[in-house]
């Protein structure tokens, strides 16, 4: 099972280079998997029909009890033959349905693939999570299906209303599964099915959730507004999602789970009302429309919700019926729409006012699609008749509900007669005073799909007793009644053979009166429902708009306010309410008083930070705080902490310097004396509540610490540093996954600066742009200092003298350039001694980060560039690479991040111990590294054009005349690039 599912969704990547190779024969390749799966599904027919089921089961959660289980008993062997089975014929039907030269012909291939393999693994799946998840993605497959046709506005909307209402239905769906799963102990669906959870509120919420999700899936009112407009799709999405596949999602999911919640008392009023409903207000629609689509979608609305009465209602007749009529359904609608294609395809309409004759053009696939209506009208010997024999006959011996479901079931069968009769008098008879539409000739392959869809439905009438013991062993899980009810085409004269031909007979008088019945429908229509979709959306908006207005005022102040209100009275609840600290030991103030000094200096720093009005000198002040915490972590004894703290505060400053270059030395924002009356009391209660709830958490411990455990296992593989192996082996999956989120954070921020620059460069006009890079560099280049000879003086720096003299610092050149390797080696000293010292990649990649800045700060960014090269995003890349290869390459075992080491002996080195983590650590080192030198190039850099910009116009502004134009040629090494370009090496994210 696992294997077929996994083939559809590798063979449905290959899709684009078999389109671009084959063309649209490709389509007969995509068959295979579907086509395997069938052969598979009948091979295991007698299994399934026998009452058994073949199942596999792969633990993917263990620790919630979520497994990835597939099974397949009697009704999931239904449910694959009709989507691998049908998704075969769909597939080799788009190999004539389609040109060669179509668009986006490859991702639409690939798409109804994945498709189907996410139908299989939908029907097949025995976990509730695992079902969710499929159920998604066969969303997000239809999503993309429906919006094939992307450049029309109607497709892209269509796509996304389907979309918008089956997710929303999802989610829901998703809370029903865990509430369900809590109440069970369990999210196998065998399981709960075997042992129900016992009803209960929250067991008739979750049902009434779950249906939520699967009466949106199967277009049952008043979700049923995405599927006609879904008909935007071609017509091989419309024949296979909404005929066979997706539509039955839902259909299935209250076949599956009936046997366990039937008796639930929400159940039935629920699924019985909206799907008599559903019945009716879909067939009634059918009646007053021209395109052929259109007709066959709101018949198949019509449709579904008969399925849904019949596999709701709950007893074993009923069961049997919905599981027949499963049957009939999709082998009469899917090739009717298949036929539909056809005729669009050779008559280039679908508008049944325009179509007359085409029944004798095209006489085979008249025949065809007579075949396959007269089954969806019920009509002896088809399967379709032998499905509504069974259900009037589930329906006529229930209860009264049962009963006043049977006289709507009759009434939606006339109207299902009336809109069948319609659509074959609409696509082939010929119509007086209307031409003969022409029409081109139809090749086999294209009408053998439908054509063997609608012959399974006129053989399976007769023998539908060949399908009575797999569909009964599904029925079988209801209590049986005393006359159980057997699948045959003729059960003798009797109130249901009554009742089909009083259907027939109202369904004929219905299509005689088409004309009065249609003036007198559209006199009494109620808005449509897609109308009401868009009003809503748009009611929507408007609120979102209004609220986003009132709350999203613009002031950061007013946001951490309220967030931290927030957190204040929600902790303020808990502990009033708990008590926590009754009966707890009360920790200690310090272990050492020089803690407690510590604590007081950093708290005051925090308070001071309160009445500067000065920039930097509160970031200053909010700097100070980061090193207090350092040097409580330095007393605690964690050396790796309070390193790796001092080196983010050190890298933070920097950063703010940087940015505050260019922003007011004061806070601009006035505040009222009032305001700050209550910003202070609410940022020290704040405080005072977290500096509690930490006090009480500290002294409310009742494990065991995990340190101990944490040091033992760390000295089992010979090494002292408890922090860096925890970081790089025991918990490096942790660490990866904020390494990569790190990362992202990083490219989105520099990614939206180099945006933005160059959004200025291009909107300055290219004079200007130059104008105002020959005045920078003639501005440095005259404030180079000149030797005797007139060549540039040597340089403490490799790019120190493209700064003007007043920016240049001699000393802070000579420093720069003397600790600049030192920093470095030290880097790596802490990334190689990070097993049994204090240092890691992290800290390692921090201080590397440190030893470029400072070059940056003495020289500039050219210096910066000078000094690293390459591009940031290449120590990223490269990092990332490192961190997941090591990751990955412990699956050779089975075991992610596995570690392996070697222990041995070089000349002179001595012996030496190295390991995966050492890799991975590197790869940390080279991300982190790559991180604070893409944002010191994009802060910096960005900054300096800013300055030097400035300094140019304003410089232009005061000469008398006109600006020089450029040189000829640089004059004594002029600056590795024009200020107003970007810098060298620079880019990174960017």
């Amino acid at each position: 099972m696992t294997a077929l599912i996994v083939c559809h969704f590798v063979l449905a990547a290959c899709a684009h280079p078999l389109v671009r190779r084959l063309g649209t024969r490709a389509f007969v390749v995509l068959a295979l998997p579907p086509a395997a799966t069938t052969c598979w599904a009948f091979a295991q027919w007698d299994t399934a029909a026998s009452g058994a089921s073949v199942t596999w089961s792969w633990k993917w959660i263990p620790a919630y009890d979520v497994s990835l289980g597939l099974r397949l008993d009697a009704l999931a062997e239904l449910m694959v033959l009709l989507a691998a089975g049908i998704g075969t014929l769909v597939l080799l039907y788009c190999a004539s349905y389609f040109t060669d030269d179509t668009q986006q012909l490859a991702g639409f291939g690939g798409n109804l693939l994945a498709f189907a393999g996410a139908m299989l693994a939908l029907v097949l799946t025995d976990d509730l999570i695992s079902l969710y998840v499929f159920w998604e993605l066969t969303t997000v497959f239809s999503y993309l299906l429906i919006g094939y046709n992307s450049e029309q506005r109607h497709s892209r909307r269509s796509a996304l209303q389907a979309l918008t209402v089956t997710t929303l239905g999802g989610l829901a769906m998703l809370v029903g599964f865990l509430i369900i799963g809590q109440a069970s102990g369990t999210y196998s669906i065998s399981a709960i099915l075997a042992d129900p959870p016992r009803t209960s509120v929250a067991v008739s919420v979750a049902v009434v959730l779950i249906l939520c999700g699967a009466l949106s899936k199967s277009a049952i009112w008043p979700f049923s507004v995405w599927l006609p407009n879904a008909m935007a799709a071609p017509t091989p999405v419309s024949a296979y999602l909404h005929a066979a596949a997706m539509v039955k999602a839902g259909v299935y999911l209250v076949a599956r789970l009936a046997p366990g919640f039937a008796d639930v008392p929400v159940w039935r009023p629920v699924v019985m009302v909206l799907g008599a409903a559903t019945m009716l207000l879909g067939g009634w629609r059918a009646l007053r429309l021209n395109d052929l689509k259109l007709v066959l979608a709101y018949g198949t609305v019509s449709q579904l919700g008969f399925l849904t009465l019949l596999a709701g209602v709950g007893n074993r007749d009923g069961a049997l019926a919905a599981a027949v009529m499963i049957l009939g359904h999709a082998l009469f609608k899917a090739p009717l729409f298949l036929v539909t294609g056809i005729v669009d395809h050779a008559a280039g309409t679908r508008d049944l006012r325009g179509l007359s004759g085409v029944g004798r053009a095209l006489p085979h696939v008249c025949a065809v699609a007579v075949t396959a209506a007269a089954s969806m009208a019920a009509l002896p010997p088809l399967l379709g008749f032998a499905a509504k024999e069974a259900a009037f006959d589930a329906l006529l011996h229930g209860d009264t509900a049962d009963r006043w479901a049977l006289g709507i079931t009759v009434a939606g069968s006339m109207l299902t007669v009336a809109y069948t009769v319609r659509f074959v008098w609409g696509a082939f008879l010929r119509k007086p005073g209307v031409a003969d539409t022409p029409v081109h000739r139809v090749g086999w392959a294209f009408l053998t799909p439908p054509a063997l869809l609608a012959g399974c439905g006129l053989v399976l009438g007769p023998g539908v007793g060949w399908t009575d013991r797999l569909l009964s062993a599904y029925a079988d899980a209801f209590p049986a009644p005393a006359h159980p009810y057997h699948l045959a085409l003729w059960h003798g004269f009797g109130t249901a053979l009554l009742l089909s031909a009083v259907a027939l007979t109202g369904g004929a008088a219905l299509f005689a009166w088409r004309g009065e019945i249609t003036r007198f429908s559209r006199r009494i229509a109620w808005p449509t429902a897609d109308n009401v979709f868009g009003h809503l959306l748009l009611g929507l908006e408007r609120l979102s708009l209004q609220v986003t207005g009132f709350v999203q005022r613009g002031s950061l102040s007013v946001y951490l306010a309220t967030t931290l209100l927030v957190m204040l009275g929600g902790q303020l609840a808990v502990l009033g309410m708990d008590r926590p600290w009754e009966g707890a030991v009360a920790p200690r103030l310090w272990d050492v008083p020089l803690q407690g000094a510590f604590a007081v200096l950093t708290c005051a720093a925090a308070l001071f930070c309160l009445t500067v009005r000065r920039r930097m000198k509160a970031v200053v002040l909010a700097g100070l705080t980061g090193y207090g915490t350092a040097l409580l972590f330095v007393v605690q004894g964690g050396p790796d902490l309070a390193l790796t703290q001092f080196c983010v505060e050190t890298v933070s400053m920097v950063v703010f310097v940087l940015v505050l270059r260019r922003m007011p030395v004061h806070f601009q924002e006035s505040v009222s004396s009032w305001r700050r009356a209550v910003r202070i009391p609410v940022a020290l209660a704040a405080a005072a509540t977290l500096s509690v709830v930490v006090w009480v958490a500290a002294a409310a411990r009742t494990a065991k610490p995990a340190g101990a455990a944490m040091v033992e296992e760390t000295a089992h593989h010979g090494l002292k540093d408890v922090v860096a192996t925890i970081l790089v082996d025991l918990r490096a999956w942790d660490t990866m996954g904020e390494s990569a989120v790190l990362a992202a954070a990083a490219i989105g921020v520099t990614s939206l600066i180099y945006l933005h620059r160059r959004t200025e460069e291009a909107a300055s006009p290219p004079e200007r742009r130059r104008q105002t890079a020959w005045s920078v560099s003639t501005t440095r280049l005259a404030g180079l200092p000149q030797g005797d000879e007139g060549a540039p003086e040597r340089s403490w720096l490799a790019a120190g003298d493209t700064l003007a003299p007043e920016h240049r610092s001699v000393v802070f050149e000579v420093v720069a350039r003397l600790l600049f390797h030192p920093i470095l080696v030290l880097s790596v000293y802490l990334l190689f001694c990070a097993e049994n010292m204090p240092g890691g990649g992290f800290v390692g990649g921090l201080v590397a980060g440190v030893a470029l800045i400072t070059r940056y700060l003495a020289g500039g960014r050219f210096e910066l560039a000078q000094a690293a090269p390459l591009q940031p995003g290449l120590f990223t890349g490269v990092g990332l690479f490192l961190s997941t290869g090591v990751a990955l390459l412990g699956l050779t075992d089975g075991t992610v991040l596995h570690a392996w080491t070697h222990d041995g002996r070089l000349p002179l080195i001595g012996e030496y111990h190295f390991g995966t983590p050492v890799v991975f650590d590197f790869g940390v080192y080279l991300l982190v590294l790559g991180v604070v030198l893409d944002i010191v190039r994009a802060l910096g850099a960005k900054i300096d054009r800013q300055i030097e910009r400035a300094a140019a116009e304003q410089a232009a502004g005061a000469r008398p005349g006109p600006a020089p134009g450029p040189p000829p040629g640089p004059a004594s090494g002029p600056a590795p690039g024009p200020a107003s370009g970007p810098a060298p090496g620079t880019g990174g994210a960017g």
